[in-house]
């Protein structure tokens, strides 16, 4: 159903304020209009194009820093992170990280995606992964952006091991998600030092 401009332009903006991940691509896909249409439109509101959007989604959410590894190791984009609890990467798959005969991406740019987001979400400066449990449930393309989303699930004190889950989406399908058990230095032998 075709909407008026003005009709569009609201629902554009109120689909970006829910989704600031959203693409021009899916957002002309959505509302039936080129996607020269949508990029009018955002230009008219003044809304931004996705990669600021982006920027600005990860230095309003970064209230954390990363202890575990330099920033630069991480795998994707930390749009959102909060130590010991939960983290959100973006994962935009290139040329160089798909195979070239069919444009798939190769399975471990996704499991580093996920095990680097493990690892940064650990409040400590040694952060290992000891064991991952991983399951890939669909193939993902080139220029397809993938958002990791890990959690801790526990934290073991006494053995120095965090359990974290990391579901990665392109859109709203699930593509990839792993049980990682993270080794830390035990938190009590820093206490006592």
């Amino acid at each position: 159903m075709r909407r008026n401009k003005k009709e569009r332009q609201r629902l554009l903006q109120d689909t970006i304020l829910s989704n600031p991940f959203v693409t021009d691509e899916e957002l002309a896909e959505k509302f039936s209009v080129s996607i020269q249409t949508i990029r009018l439109d955002r230009l008219e509101l003044s809304i931004p194009e996705l990669r600021e959007r982006i920027k600005h989604v990860a230095e309003k959410n970064l209230t954390d820093e990363v202890k575990s590894l330099p920033i630069d190791e991480v795998i994707g984009e930390i749009i959102d992170l909060e130590l010991d609890q939960s983290a959100i990467s973006i994962f935009e798959v290139k040329r160089e990280h798909v195979f070239s005969r069919n444009q798939i991406a190769r399975g471990h740019h996704l499991f580093a995606q996920a095990n680097s987001l493990a690892v940064a979400l650990i409040d400590d400066e040694l952060a290992l992964t000891r064991k991952s449990t991983i399951q890939f449930t669909r193939p993902v393309k080139q220029s397809e952006r993938v958002v990791a989303k890990a959690k801790v699930t526990q934290i073991d004190e006494e053995s120095g091991r965090t359990y974290v889950e990391v579901n990665s989406f392109v859109g709203k399908e699930l593509v990839f998600s792993g049980e990682f058990e993270m080794y830390r230095s035990k938190k009590s032998e820093k206490r006592m030092e």
